[in-house]
């Protein structure tokens, strides 16, 4: 159970406020995938132009989030929380009036800042806070709100596109992020200020090859999980003949095996240790990515497929920044923020390796592929491992 409050090291109702400001940038974040066709159509967009407004956002996130985490590392943590999350809040209301392409490429800029301040430095609150022994699971349950964007965003956003238009989409994350500014100003407690984090260590960190590779991970792990996932509707089209109501119900399924796999990737990493989970769940997507390429199978077995894929894919979470926070200490925050901006990076490079595969061996070829890539990230895990002079994986009681 995790403390909370007191007799524990954090103030009660902290875990599941940061959790809820996650959820609402991430919604924010995660909406335009639902809402780029009638987007397209608005503004006279291709698909493929349209495109670039996610990737827009996913490349300022992976410039911006650790250049401000290290600029604001002097700062106290609620000031840096407050304004990440109003600018979040400018940046989503810029989108809902932007009046030219130009203009919503810039107001994405602005909220991928946002976003990119306030989720690296929750995750750096939660796990200061923490006892060592619950900083698996506090951390999923900080990093819940965003899977569960990942669920709800993509099908909310799409609705409420189609319904009442994009504009009317992002307004009300604009909203929301509004009134989680004043929610975070009222309730994260004062004075919580840990090492500061200054520019310089973001150099540093960046010069530093060891926790470079700790941090590669994550864009290697999620890169493999990328090949085959960005284009799984298409794949359950082509090779399961499902339609939309098929395709939707599927990436539901996917959506409750992420869900399950964060809460889940927490404990293990609590019991097993940070360093054996992740090799786990690495080895995991080995074997089970490959079982894509087999398809098409009988339905029941496909959707068991998607959801323990989907667990172990999305567990690892909570682990790796377990395992970033022991090894580089008092420069967690900058460790985090460059993780977070990993993740984007393994989206974009997994999302590019798919399109290859695709064009040189066809959609039946993507499960292979990411198997491959899952080597990559294992032997990139245990390289880093044999070099760490920290144990990630200290005797469990």
């Amino acid at each position: 159970m995790i403390s909370d409050g007191p007799g524990g090291g954090l103030p009660r109702g902290l875990i599941p406020l940061l959790s809820t400001g996650n959820f609402v940038i991430g919604v924010g974040g995660f909406l335009v995938i639902g809402a780029l066709a009638p987007m397209a159509r608005d503004l006279g967009l291709s698909a493929a132009q349209a495109g670039w407004i996610m990737t827009t956002y996913a490349l300022a996130y992976a410039v911006l989030s650790p250049l401000l985490v290290a600029v604001t590392g002097g700062m106290g943590r609620r000031r840096v929380l407050v304004l990440g999350m109003a600018l979040f809040a400018l940046g989503a209301l810029g989108s809902a009036v932007a009046p030219s392409v130009e203009m919503l490429f810039a107001a994405r800029m602005i909220a991928a800042a946002g976003a990119g301040m306030t989720t690296p430095v929750a995750a750096a609150v939660a796990s200061a806070l923490a006892p060592p022994e619950q900083r698996g699971r506090v951390l999923a349950h900080v990093f819940l709100g965003l899977t569960l964007a990942g669920v709800l965003g993509v099908p909310l956003g799409s609705w409420v596109a189609y319904t009442f238009g994009w504009r009317v989409a992002f307004g009300g994350v604009a909203v929301a992020a509004g009134l989680m500014t004043m929610v975070l100003w009222r309730r994260v407690p004062v004075g919580l200020r840990f090492q500061p984090v200054r520019l310089g260590d973001l150099g540093r960190m960046l010069m530093n090859g060891r926790h470079m590779l700790a941090i590669s991970f994550t864009a290697l792990f999620l890169g493999a999980i990328y090949v085959p996932y960005t284009y799984i509707a298409p794949l359950l089209e082509d090779r399961m003949a499902l339609g939309r109501d098929g395709v939707t119900v599927a990436l539901i399924i996917c959506g409750i095996g992420a869900v399950a796999g964060n809460l889940l990737g927490g404990s293990l990493s609590d019991r097993m240790g940070a360093f054996r989970t992740l090799l786990y769940l690495a080895c995991a997507q080995v074997v089970l990515m490959p079982l894509l390429s087999l398809l098409p199978v009988p339905l029941t077995a496909a959707i068991v497929l998607l959801l323990i894929w989907n667990a172990s894919g999305f567990a690892f979470n909570s682990s790796q920044q377990s395992r970033l926070v022991t090894l580089t200490g008092t420069q967690a925050p900058v460790a985090l923020a460059l993780n977070a901006a990993a993740i984007y990076v393994g989206a974009a490079i997994g999302g590019a390796i798919g399109s290859g595969v695709i064009a040189q061996a066809g959609l039946g070829a993507l499960g292979l592929a990411g198997g491959l890539c899952a080597v990559c990230a294992i032997v990139g895990l245990v390289w880093s491992q044999r070099l760490s002079p920290v144990d990630t994986d200290p005797a469990r009681p």
